[in-house]
Formats: C-alpha cells, structure tokens, sequence
C-alpha cells in the first residue's frame, strides 16, 4: 500500500474553516456542464480572473497533458432488510469491492448489522450476510451474486451515493457521472470532471493536448471529514487505484517535452503522486493508497490542478491549500463566495495554473 511521508506541521484542523452560506452550497448540477463557472488562479502572480468552463482551453498549451480519473460510480446506495425480522430496514453504502461477492460497506444503523446477520434487498432479487467488522466499524458483507452480475443487480435496486449536503433529488443520474466513466467501483464522484462535456474534450485533443486516464475508485479516504484536532493525527482511509504503462509513457513524455502535467480532480492528484519517484518519473501500478497531501508536502509530477470548490476543514481543501499557499487559497474562497459561485459536489470549478 502507497502512503507519504508524514510531515511535521503544527497546522490545525481549524486553519481550514472557511464561512460558507449555506445558499451557496450547489443542489443540481448546471443546465450544461461546461458553462459552469471557472476560477482561474495563477500561481506565480497571484491574479485570479472569473471564467467560464468552457474558457478552461484558452489555458491549456498543446504541450500539456489532462490526467482524468475514468472510475465510475455505482448506485452504491441500497437499503435491506433484516432476514429474520423483515420490517427493520438498513442502510449500506457499498465502499470497497474486498472480493468476487465481499464488499466493505457503511451501515446506518451499524448496531442492526452485526456479524452473521443476513439482509436481503430489492424483494429478495439480492442477500446478504455481514461476516466481519473492520475499520472505523465499518461492516463486511458476502452476497449471494459477484463478478459483473452484482453491478447488473444495483442497477436495477441501487441509489445513487449523493453526498449528504445534496438533499435535492437527482433527476438524471448520469450527470454524477462523468462522460468519460469506465471501471465501475466508486461510490462518490470524482467531480472536478462533471464539467468536461465530450465536445470540450474533442476540441482540447485537436488543439494537441493529450487526455490521458487513470483510475481511482472514490471511497471514505477521499470524503471522509477530519475529526483530529492536529492536521498530523489524520489517517486517511486507503482507496485502490491503478495506472497503465500507456498512460504512464505519455505522460512521462509530455513532462520530458516541457508540457505540464494537469489533473483533473484530486483523485487523479493523488493517484500520481503515490506513483511518482522522486523526479516525478511514472510507471504502471495498482495498488492501494492512503496518502495524505497537506501543506509542507513537495508535489513530484502535478503542475496543476483542475478542481472543485471543497468543504471547510476536508482533506480535499488541505490538498489544494499544499499546492497553492494555504492564506492565499482560503483568501481565493473568500473570494468565490463573495462572488456568488456554487460549492461542492455540482458546484463551480477552479484551476490553480
């Protein structure tokens, strides 16, 4: 398993709060993906100008490369009931595939869940017995059905995993989706790319930038809330991942050329990292990593970053807060609410260039 470095930091959880109207807070998604809004950050001279998405190619230099996240979500979302007393309903959020039909879920209520009950879910067309208890008490579960077929069955009985600040129901669930999703596994959305529509992409490949995926299923290390006072004292939740050697290559060559190596979304961020050696040299793996990116930490291949607005106090600001100053980052988001812009999941974007 791929882990970092732990830097020595006397950052606090609370140098990551930020005031947020909750009116800000994005319901559904924009009428069209890329005429969200679009942050634009330069780094090195501090200007930030106010796009919109689909300006986001008028930044990009045919030498560069996007590094995309082609996991997909599954309708994670599913709700049982207890085997034996059939009027008690349950809640899973399917996390992490452990095995051909043993999945690591979230229970609510956990106390319903405990080792050998057995849950049954869509009218029977699926079973279920928790077998073990592991991290952060999250359950194990066996099901009757694997391999592709238990995909086919949450299609059919599953809900979408809608971060709980979305409380309004999505009409069309293929707008948390990304129109490049490939392996099924997450069970959130790496959402920096919800704003790529495929006519965006076609016009970036033609300009001569390379758009080249990886892969992390998005799970509790991603969204899981830092409850440890010290920046230090949080563990992140590890989340599987993989690379090709194709992808590898070419961003390697593109890093070689002078172009810039662009992620798409912090997950994409993250899978990089965990690869790189330290001349931010790549290779194909797959493994799973739990690495934790907060200020202090020296990126090795990202140059920069296209990204979501994040919660207060989340991994996810602290990431982004790493790759630009974290006075100057909390000072950018400032800035967005001042200017009316749409946080989190189905919100607007930035791009720290």
């Amino acid at each position: 398993m791929i882990t970092n470095e732990r830097i020595k930091t006397e950052l606090k959880k609370d140098d990551f709060f930020y005031d947020l109207p909750e009116e800000l807070i994005a319901q559904s998604p924009a009428e069209k993906r890329d005429c969200s809004r679009l942050m634009v950050i330069d780094r090195e001279s501090g200007n930030i100008e106010h796009k919109h998405f689909y300006d986001i190619i008028d930044y990009l230099d045919e030498k560069d490369v996007l590094v995309v996240n082609n996991s997909k979500v599954i309708p994670a979302r599913i709700f049982g009931t207890d085997a034996e007393k059939g009027d008690r309903v349950v809640e899973f959020l399917l996390l992490r595939r452990h095995g051909d039909r043993v999945w690591e879920t979230l229970v609510r209520p956990g106390k319903k869940a405990k080792i050998g009950k057995k849950f049954i879910f869509g009218d029977g067309i699926l079973e279920g017995e928790i077998t073990d208890i592991v991290e952060e008490g999250n359950r194990l579960i066996t099901f009757s059905v694997g391999g592709a077929e238990i995909y086919q069955v949450l299609e059919k009985i599953g809900n979408m995993p809608l971060p709980p600040y979305i409380t309004k129901k999505l009409e069309d669930n293929s707008r948390y989706q990304t129109v490049y999703a490939k392996t099924e596994g997450s069970a959130a959305a790496p959402t920096a790319g919800l704003h790529f529509t495929e006519e965006l992409l076609e016009k970036i490949k033609a300009k001569g930038i390379a758009v080249v995926p990886v892969m992390l299923h998005v799970g509790l290390g991603t969204f899981r809330p830092v409850k440890e006072t010290s920046v230090n004292d949080h563990v992140m939740h590890s989340e599987y991942f993989s690379i090709t050697q194709e992808s590898a290559d070419e961003i390697n060559r593109r890093r070689e050329n002078g172009g810039r190596v662009i992620c798409v979304g912090t997950t994409s961020c993250r899978v990089l990292e965990s690869v790189a050696d330290e001349n931010g040299n790549l290779r194909e793996m797959a493994d799973d990593t739990s690495i934790f990116i907060y200020p202090g930490y020296k990126f090795k291949a990202v140059d920069a970053l296209i990204t979501n607005f994040h919660l207060p106090e989340s991994t996810l600001l602290m990431l982004v807060s790493a790759l630009y100053d974290r006075e100057k980052m909390l000072d950018a988001y400032k800035t967005a609410v001042d200017e009316r812009y749409r946080f989190f999941s189905f919100g607007d974007a930035m791009f720290i260039c």
